[in-house]
């Protein structure tokens, strides 16, 4: 039996080959529709493709980079409204945003473009009818009263009220007597109008302000004023002066050591300190005597005293209640070893005054001009002094003719 022939082969199949999908953009905002590219056999002819999509023609750089567009414009107009939040358009899920339009321009508007009417402005400010700013002084008429207080008539669109405690200085205790209606009265603003227009008023506060300034007009006058002990404390004695609270210190007063004994008392007293701010009204006994006493004196008068210390540059003399200087180079026209070969402690002095400064307290004295010829009161002290007021006389006439010499 011959052997079988062998069966053909079957022809390998042919494998086609891939397709090739080609995605291109002509411009990054519009991406262009894919292209797609059939498969081609390798015997077969190959098959026609789709034709390509019309390209975009390039525009030039003078259409791209117009400036011609831009003259005029700021900055707002050129980065234009926010487009963060405008859809955006086109197909599978990509799309162009349309570029930010610019903005006309506005030009800025100046103070004359606004209407604006002075008169109409000023009757604007009359209808709110402002009366009373604070620290200013207002007169006015009561018009009504109650327990806490006093209506008055100031002249705004609301009445002034004055509380109880600020109608005056010391204690009311019938505000009816005190303040009937119809009474004109002069009053201080301490508030200025509230949401009512309704402004605090104080005739207390205008009377303190009124006797700070009376206090001050004193001290400058530089006068001892009289004033009646109201009371006493550890420290010192209070008085009243012009409805303000004064008080003088024990050191200032010549009766320190009984002080509880001046309540009821009148003293002559001046000024120590005078501050409305701090509210401070110290007074002196002793300073007023001292006053009183500078009164007393002046330049060129024989004065008689006792030595109350001795000290390098001189003598301090007591010349009752008030002290003055003999300084060494004014004791004798002699040379002195020692100031105590003239004078020493406790003994009675006679001097000329040559100079006062009430305000630094201060009384310069002289015993050299009592003097007939230099250096006599080392030898003759007592007879110097018993002739001492013989003997101003002609040192009057010297002073004035050093008085004139100077002038």
């Amino acid at each position: 039996m011959p052997p079988a022939s062998p069966r053909p082969k079957a022809p390998a199949p042919v494998r086609k080959p891939p397709q090739v999908l080609m995605i291109k953009k002509d411009e990054p905002e519009a991406p262009a529709a894919p292209e797609v590219v059939a498969p081609v056999a390798p015997a077969a002819a190959a098959a026609p493709t789709a034709p390509a999509p019309a390209r975009t023609p390039a525009r030039s750089d003078d259409d791209l980079f117009d400036m011609g567009a831009m003259e005029g414009l700021t900055m707002a107009d050129l980065l234009g409204p926010d487009t963060s939040r405008q859809k955006r358009s086109g197909g599978g899920g990509g799309g162009t945003s349309s570029a930010p339009t610019s903005q006309p321009r506005v030009a800025p508007r100046t103070v004359d473009d606004f209407d604006f009417d002075a008169d109409a402005f000023l009757a604007a400010l009359e209808e709110q009818d402002f009366v009373g700013t604070t620290g200013e002084v207002v007169k006015g008429t009561v018009i009504g009263m109650e327990s806490d207080g006093v209506y008055v008539d100031i002249g705004g669109k609301a009445p002034g009220f004055m509380p109880k405690k600020e109608c005056g200085l010391g204690v009311i205790t019938n505000l009816k007597e005190r303040f009937p209606k119809g009474l004109e009265v002069e009053v201080l603003v301490t508030r200025e109008q509230n949401a009512d227009g309704m402004v605090t008023i104080s005739a207390r506060a205008l009377a303190l302000r009124q006797s700070w300034e009376k206090v001050r007009a004193l001290e400058k006058e530089g006068k001892v004023i009289q004033v009646k002990v109201n009371g006493f404390n550890r420290g010192g004695v209070t008085c009243d002066l012009e409805g303000l609270r004064g008080f003088i210190p024990r050191s200032q007063l010549q009766e320190g050591e009984n002080h509880e004994a001046l309540v009821g008392k009148t003293l002559g007293v001046t000024f120590l300190e005078v501050n409305a701010e701090t509210r401070k009204l110290v007074l002196s006994e002793k300073k007023a005597a001292t006053a009183a006493r500078f009164a007393e004196l002046e330049v060129g008068a024989l004065v008689e005293g006792v030595v109350a210390s001795v000290k390098p540059y001189g003598f301090f003399v007591d010349l009752g209640g008030i002290s003055g200087l003999l300084h060494h180079s004014c004791v004798t026209g002699g040379q002195m070893r020692d100031l105590r070969e003239v004078f020493d402690q406790g003994d009675r002095v006679k001097a000329l005054i040559t100079e006062l400064d009430p305000g630094r307290g201060r009384i310069a004295l002289n015993t050299a001009l009592l003097e007939g010829q230099p250096g006599e009161l080392l030898i003759e002290k007592e007879k110097v002094m018993a002739e001492a007021a013989d003997r101003a006389n002609r040192a009057r006439s010297v002073l004035r003719q050093q008085e004139q010499a100077a002038g």
